[in-house]
């Protein structure tokens, strides 16, 4: 007997079902389950713990089109947030017995500790072609339920990503510190905080929209002192603390649902340097007046083509997101486009003309993904060196 056949005698079976009505089979490498969220898929060959921790992932189920998942297992030091945070992860095969040596345990124990569906056995090919010609859409999986008109209105039950604030959902509950790679719970609250004496480094206040680490870790390591916020924290509490540069990150959703974020960050232009990534780059765009929608299928992967139009290089990007900055709506009298992506031609990058300000869609901190862009992060401390107000 192959290991397939006994995977299939050991899992239970499991449907997806898409708003359209199409339906694909496979196994639960995790157990008895159920999930409804918008299904997409990720590209990377690898990377499959930081797509799982990945904010910018919460409400939906991720598809990885690489065939064979899970042979490196799972390490305690790959996570982009303290958990998972997809709805479901469909792959075609599984590997139940990992092989590598930082490996700390298999991806089916660390799917069922935080009870995320693993579905393996899915056509993932045939999902992805479908996904691509259709467009992302909502479905539904389950292992109890295998009536497939049941789980198709289950589907369409299941709210639109149009509309949705996910940030509300990742965003921390309280401010923190980001030190030494790690967390570090503030003794206060705003009211009272007073910076870390540390004269060499640069204060930055990230404002949390469902940050990946990397980001964080890639700030620190360029000598920041960062300071995490909630995503609903006002203009003048960051006036108050003062920082350096205001650094925007990544998140989930809709950012036309956040507007609370665009009257924060609105009220924050020309004040101090400003860097945002992925929907920190789309709630800029909203503030400069521009408009965002919905991608067909979105760039997921680690493999995006985008061209630096300064300078006609070409880099290899990390992305993951679901909406795009309509580039005919922002006035380009005031913003220079600085990337496109080179498979669509969307916009990747802007930089302002007078303001210290500047974003991009994709993920220059590469957790997965090639490190072509990681020279952001130093244009970031450049700019807050060129506008320092503090001796």
């Amino acid at each position: 007997m192959t290991l397939m056949q006994q995977a299939a005698q050991r899992y239970p079976k499991a449907l997806l079902a898409l708003e359209d009505g199409t339906v694909f089979s496979g196994r639960s490498f995790t157990g008895h389950c159920s999930a409804v969220g918008e299904v997409v898929f990720n590209t990377s060959m690898f990377g499959y713990q930081e797509i799982l921790t990945d904010p910018s992932y919460c409400g939906q189920m991720v598809a990885m089109t690489y065939p064979l998942i899970g042979n490196y297992g799972i390490n305690s030091e790959d996570v982009e947030s303290d958990r998972i945070q997809v709805k479901a992860l469909l792959v075609k095969e599984y590997q139940g017995r990992p092989s590598n040596w930082r490996s700390q345990t298999s991806l089916g124990d660390y799917l069922k500790a935080s009870g995320v569906p693993g579905i393996e056995g899915i056509d993932t090919r045939a999902l992805t072609r479908h996904i691509r010609e259709i467009g992302a859409m909502r479905a539904a999986l389950s292992t109890t339920d295998l009536d497939p008109a049941s789980l198709v209105d289950k589907a369409r039950d299941c709210p639109q990503m149009i509309g949705q604030d996910l940030v509300r959902e990742v965003t921390c509950d309280a401010p923190f510190l980001w030190e030494n790679g790690e967390r570090k719970p503030l003794r206060g609250d705003l009211g009272g905080f007073q910076w870390p004496f540390e004269p060499d480094k640069w204060r930055v206040v990230a404002i949390d929209y469902g940050v990946k680490y990397n980001i964080l870790r890639s700030l620190e390591k360029r000598g920041c002192t960062i300071l995490l916020v909630p995503a609903h924290t006002s203009s003048d509490v960051i006036d108050r603390l003062d920082p350096d540069g205001l650094f925007l990150s990544n998140g989930p959703g809709d950012p036309a649902a956040v507007e609370y974020a665009v009257d924060t960050i609105k009220a924050q232009l020309g004040k101090r340097p400003i860097f945002g990534i992925c929907l920190g780059h789309q709630l800029i765009g909203l503030a400069l007046g521009g408009r965002t929608f919905k991608l067909k299928f979105g760039h997921r992967g680690a493999n995006q083509p985008v061209k630096d139009l300064s300078t006609g290089k070409v880099e290899t990007t990390s992305q993951n997101h679901g909406f795009c900055v309509d580039m005919e709506s922002l006035n380009k009298r005031d913003v220079e486009l600085s990337h496109i992506n080179l498979n669509d031609k969307t916009l990747e990058g802007i930089v302002h003309k007078e303001l210290p300000l500047f974003s991009v869609q994709y993920h220059p901190e590469a957790c997965p993904g090639p490190h072509d862009a990681t020279y952001l992060f130093d244009r970031f401390i450049s700019m807050m060196k060129k506008h320092a107000k503090r001796e």
